[in-house]
């Protein structure tokens, strides 16, 4: 019995093809024609269309400077009278990928390098020279050991520190710099998709010098100006300027390139959006973002083939899936098992092994 294929090893002893059982039902047609044209559906519109998937991607390379321009004019009684230009109020005078720009402050004029009584608090305050501990830095200073009067009533612990110290009182409402919402922000940004050696900026070859002396943005007349005005960001943002420049904010300046490469470079063009990224109730520690995110893509032949045949692969699924209802969830389900399933033996290799 040796020619015989053991129960063990009967898949060995046998081949499977594939068998064509057309079933004439319209609730069978109709639903498996419904999940075809739904998959090629997704794969054309979705993955082709909308996630373009005919196409090669490649991040950008980005730069970005910033230039603040603006005048204002203050008058404070420590100060007087006094011109603030763009050397007083953007500190630093460059950063990387952003700018700062002073709308308000408490003045504390005519400080020296000297020694002073601190403020009065719970821990600063003192009867005798032994409840200040020379050398220890405390607040804005070192502590000279000695405990002094603040006021006639009030003593507190002697430091060697910028005198007179800083008050502590509220900054001032409206802001000194309440002007600084006219201010402008010259934005460029240049980007580079080394992958398909594309390079452009923000500002556009069709902008001239005359334009950009005169431009301010604005979304329907002037989308294309990269000069900002201050006010119109914050108020992008959703805020009010002169509320957030009492004690101030972070704003985030967004450019997105999406940039479809198989169309004119024409189309490809910067869109800006604006956020405050330090108004989180819940999550207020080490507040705000420094990231961009662009991308461009061509048209490209391996992805499209991968793509198509991904979505061939689907319909391929469609079948085994429709074959599992039709078998298992239709009412006849045993006859088409019977009807799609036969067996055929071997008729020379059965009569070999009765011969043996």
């Amino acid at each position: 019995m040796g020619g015989r294929c053991g129960s063990g090893c009967q898949c060995f002893c046998e081949y499977s093809t594939s068998k064509v059982l057309v079933i004439r039902s319209k609730l069978a047609g109709v639903l498996n024609r419904s999940i075809q044209v739904l998959v090629i559906a997704f794969v054309v519109l979705y993955v082709c269309l909308y996630q373009k998937g005919y196409q090669k991607t490649d991040n950008v390379l980005s730069s970005v400077t910033t230039k603040v321009k603006g005048i204002a004019l203050i008058n404070t009684s420590e100060l007087g009278q006094r011109i603030w230009d763009v050397a007083d109020y953007v500190i630093p005078p460059q950063e990387d990928g952003s700018f700062f720009v002073l709308t308000n402050m408490i003045i504390t004029p005519n400080q020296t390098q000297s020694k002073c009584a601190l403020n009065p608090s719970s821990k600063s305050m003192c009867t005798s020279n032994q409840d200040c501990k020379r050398g220890v830095i405390f607040g804005n200073g070192v502590q000279t050991g000695i405990c002094v009067h603040y006021s006639a009533s009030e003593k507190t612990c002697e430091v060697l520190s910028w005198c007179p110290l800083e008050k502590i009182v509220d900054p001032p409402n409206p802001p000194l710099l309440a002007n600084a919402e006219n201010f402008t922000v010259l934005i460029k940004n240049s980007i580079r998709y080394p992958k398909f050696n594309f390079n452009k900026r923000n500002i556009l070859p069709s902008i001239n010098s005359s334009y950009l002396a005169r431009c301010v943005f604005n979304d329907k007349t002037d989308p294309n100006c990269p000069i900002f005005r201050l006010k119109d960001i914050v108020t992008k943002a959703g805020e009010d300027f002169q509320t957030m420049a009492v004690h101030g904010g972070l704003i985030e300046v967004q450019i997105r390139w999406d940039c479809d490469l198989d169309w004119s470079e024409h189309w490809c063009v910067p869109r800006y959006t604006f956020q405050r990224v330090d108004k989180d109730p819940v999550h207020n520690v080490s507040v705000g973002y420094n990231f961009r995110w662009d991308k461009a893509g061509k048209f490209d032949i391996l992805p499209t083939f991968l793509n198509i045949g991904a979505g061939l692969a689907l319909l391929g699924v469609v079948s085994v899936i429709f074959d599992l209802i039709v078998l298992k969830c239709m009412k006849r389900s045993q006859h088409y098992k019977e009807q799609k399933y036969s067996y055929l033996v071997d008729h020379e290799l059965l009569s070999n092994e009765e011969d043996t």
